[in-house]
């Protein structure tokens, strides 16, 4: 063998092994353990660190005390579906085709196969990842969360309120009819034993409860305890079902390389509190998109740090993708960013604008000190602002109730955010079925 010929063998053996580790999951052993957890139409106020009296949240309370709290945090939508879109994929829910409506039991689409989601870039970055709770994101055998990233999924397709309405484990029916009143426990027990069955493999487990959503259950443990009537008691067990959740992490020695995030998919609706905030689900109002959000992680997220920084949920799947190390293709569109320096505590946020979305439109333009709203509900209806001559900017920094418009006082502020606006409808235009 000449020496040109053991040189070409050697060059072509170590080019075969770098494509081969190319095509393999990346180990991702320094990379912490994830859990995102998702309340079902939560209330921005129902919480004792927003200042909720009447519902006691002690774990919840602990949780910011030992962590970083967002209190400029958006929902990507005011209801369920398009919110819980964004959320996974880190982009608007128009960019899919669910940005229109709440899917219900007779709708045969939902998430796009070719969508790139949380679980999908961190079972890449070599996580094994789990699904506990609602879904929403399609019911049909193609959109099922297996398929979108999920190496397991416990739970319900749709919302609590519809029916037909079964409990799944993977993709078999365990239960039917549900019973309600005990799917918070059972969720945190599935939780539980999730994490004890992983072998120093980081991991992400996602969990989408169904409470507080309506219809209200609640386990007799927890019947009658709030001084809020049964949505107070409802919470209540929300909030110790994230102390089950600490302790075990805690009991298995996994409480420091754990990120653990604590939001909602949107306002409160019929009942539940969005705090001093206007408006509630469903609406273009703060108290419709606006959501609790804490992020706990001894030793890497400052304890007791809160930022005003304006965030949306789109920013977990860049975040998260960040910590994990993961590799995202570098032509994917993605309209979230890293807010890593928000979870530190900073207050400037990444983004220079952030759009709400009724249907497929959008209804508001957020930056960091001002808001322009088009639609709201207005004597029971939708109607769309600007055709009726008005013009609506609020000074989120001294009015966050949106109360009193100030478009005559900052003209030059309203014409940039009609800049932003026209930027969004020439983007998001292209997205439509119909105009």
């Amino acid at each position: 063998m000449t020496a040109d010929t053991s040189k070409f063998i050697t060059q072509s053996a170590v080019i075969f092994i770098s494509l081969l580790i190319l095509h393999l999951p990346a180990r991702a052993d320094n990379a912490p353990n994830i859990i995102v957890v998702v309340a079902d139409d939560l209330g921005y106020g129902d919480i004792g660190p927003n200042g909720q009296t009447l519902i006691s949240t002690p774990f919840i309370d602990k949780m910011a005390e030992q962590g970083v709290q967002l209190t400029n945090f958006y929902a990507s939508a005011s209801n369920c579906t398009p919110s819980r879109a964004g959320l996974m994929t880190g982009r608007y829910a128009i960019r899919m085709g669910l940005a229109a409506k709440v899917l219900f039991v007779n709708d045969k689409h939902g998430l796009p196969a070719e969508e790139l989601t949380i679980p999908e870039i961190l079972k890449d970055a070599g996580y094994t990842t789990a699904m506990i709770g609602k879904w929403h994101l399609g019911h049909m055998p193609e959109y099922w969360p297996t398929l979108h990233g999920f190496d397991s999924f416990y739970g319900l397709p749709y919302s609590n309120n519809q029916t037909p309405l079964a409990l799944y484990r993977n993709d078999q029916v365990v239960e039917e009819p549900v019973e309600q009143s005990t799917l918070t426990l059972r969720y945190i027990e599935e939780a539980v034993k999730f994490i004890e069955q992983q072998d120093n493999n980081p991991f992400f487990l996602y969990i989408a409860h169904t409470a507080p959503h309506v219809p209200l259950h609640v386990s007799g443990e927890f019947e009658g305890r709030s001084m809020a009537g049964l949505y107070g008691d409802v919470v209540e067990e929300l909030d110790w079902s994230m102390g089950e959740l600490f302790a075990a992490l805690k009991k298995l020695n996994l409480d420091e390389n754990t990120l653990v995030i604590f939001t909602s998919d949107n306002g409160p609706y019929p009942l539940g509190s969005p705090g001093d905030l206007r408006g509630g689900k469903g609406t273009a109002w703060d108290g419709g998109f606006k959501v609790p959000f804490i992020a706990r992680w001894p030793g890497k997220i400052p304890a007791g740090k809160s930022s005003a920084g304006i965030a949306m949920n789109i920013d977990l799947l860049p975040t998260l993708a960040t910590l994990s190390s993961a590799i995202l293709p570098a032509d994917h569109l993605l309209d979230g960013q890293n807010i890593w320096p928000l979870l530190q505590g900073e207050n400037r946020s990444a983004h220079e604008k952030l759009y709400f979305f009724y249907d497929e439109k959008i209804s508001a333009v957020r930056t960091q000190n001002f808001k322009m709203l088009l639609a709201a509900p207005y004597t029971g209806k939708r109607r769309w602002f600007p055709g009726y001559n008005l013009n609506y900017l609020f000074d989120m920094r001294v009015d966050p109730q949106e109360q009193y418009s100030m478009t005559e006082h900052y003209p030059e502020v309203w014409n940039e955010m009609q800049k932003y606006l026209a930027t969004g409808q020439a983007e998001f235009s292209k997205y439509l079925k119909h105009e």
